[in-house]
């Protein structure tokens, strides 16, 4: 099936372009990761962003010319995508921000994380392919966001995740009916074996760094972005980064509106790991594609990936954009999940707090302006990882029914 708006399929590697067809992974010729190419000669010619903030379609699904897809089929669907966008100027004071800051809070998606963009797209990719299974390895939230986005069009999943998932993820997968295979091993053992799972049976690939089209569907955080703020870019977006997919895919969701004419300039981007398990920053602070893979030494499970599978459009990424590199702590981490949810009411999981914690770091160290326009994409939602979240919060006050006990206690808080 030709899409019009898509010209092709360029490796990032060595540059070779194949047909974009449903089915797609990596380069034919050397192996490397793809990236799916558009015409925007037309794409401007069917679209102005006058004409696209008319839409009333409230999902992912409004920017149809910006997507790798000709409709969207006739399974039903969830509703991904549309988060809000939130104006954070207490947390811009708390962090000594003098310039305005907002919040896109993506755990507001279905299945509480930014995943789902990803897997809305695989969903349909896979319609296209006459595939009714689709697979993949993940840390826990593009495991249960493909499971829900799967089960809502009538698929069958299979997913693997490392033994060390929350508890919360692994809940959701089984209440989405997915067959969960728990891999007592790393992230990288996960990912291995859920590759040679899926080429012995032959089922519809949803792992990000392989499937070029997910990065696609992750991309439209970025069209959103840029919509809700009425396409004046901000200064900088600060994404937390695993496997270098997510940011790769806010990179290019902002160059795709700029290659179209859309917005005037681009964004700087900030890259935060956690620096227990940081491959992709450390690669980047050295200007090297060539990076060394880690332990995975983090409490932010969707981030800890020691062997990124999509480095180089990560690391393209921030070299393109002129990016800041930052890795926090897990303290660090803890501290702006309990920022977040005191000055915004906003509870994220802690890879979901892991951005906001890198713009702190940032601003702390001289890394950027005091006074520039800052966006902080909070990927997953605290529900997820409640111990986590009791971790950072500590536990309540336990108190028997009794006046006296109680004022008691409050004195002493």
């Amino acid at each position: 099936m030709k899409i019009r708006q898509i010209t092709g399929a360029r490796c990032t590697l060595c540059g070779h372009v194949t047909e974009a067809t449903p089915d797609i992974t990596v380069c034919p010729e050397c192996g490397g990761i793809l990236d799916i190419e558009y015409d925007y000669d037309y794409i401007r010619s069917k679209l102005t962003k006058y004409e696209l903030m008319d839409r009333t379609e409230s999902t992912m699904w409004r920017y149809m010319e910006f997507l790798p897809v000709e409709g969207i089929g006739r399974t039903p669907r969830l509703r991904v995508g549309n988060s809000p966008l939130y104006s954070a100027g207490r947390l811009a004071e708390a962090i000594g921000l003098t310039g305005p800051m907002w919040i896109k809070d993506d755990g507001q998606n279905p299945t509480a994380s930014l995943k789902d963009r990803a897997s809305a797209m695989a969903v349909v990719k896979a319609e296209e392919a006459g595939k009714h299974i689709i697979a993949c390895s993940s840390t826990g939230n593009a495991a249960s966001s493909l499971a829900g986005n799967a089960a809502a069009a009538g698929m069958r999943t299979f997913i693997f995740v490392p033994s060390r998932a929350p508890k919360g993820k692994v809940a959701q997968l089984q209440m989405f009916g997915a067959k969960v295979i728990l891999v007592d091993g790393s992230y990288e053992d996960t990912f291995r074996l859920s590759a040679e799972a899926i080429d012995h049976f032959g089922w519809y690939n949803r792992n990000a760094a392989i499937n070029p089209y997910l990065m696609e569907g992750k991309k439209t955080v970025s069209l959103e972005i840029a919509e809700q703020l009425h396409f004046k870019v901000p200064d900088y977006v600060a994404v937390s980064v695993g496997d270098g997919c997510t940011i790769a895919g806010v990179w290019k969701g902002f160059k795709d509106l700029y290659a179209a004419g859309f917005i005037s300039r681009l964004p700087r981007l900030i890259s935060v790991q956690a620096s227990g398990c940081c491959p992709i920053n450390a690669a980047a602070y050295i200007h090297t594609m060539d990076w060394k893979p880690q332990e995975e030494n983090t409490l932010a499970d969707s981030i800890a990936v020691g062997v990124p599978r999509n480095p180089v459009k990560a690391l393209k990424a921030i070299e393109e954009s002129e990016g800041v590199i930052v890795n926090v702590s897990d303290e660090e981490i803890l501290a702006a999940m309990r920022l977040l949810g005191r000055t915004q009411g906003i509870f994220a999981e802690p890879a979901g707090a892991t951005g906001t914690a890198g713009l702190k770091k940032a601003l702390e160290e001289g890394l950027i302006e005091k006074s520039a326009s800052v966006v902080s994409i909070v990927t997953g939602n605290g529900l997820k990882d409640v111990a986590n979240a009791i971790k950072a919060t500590g536990e309540p006050v336990l108190l028997p029914p009794d006046m006296g006990k109680l004022l008691e206690a409050l004195s002493k808080h």
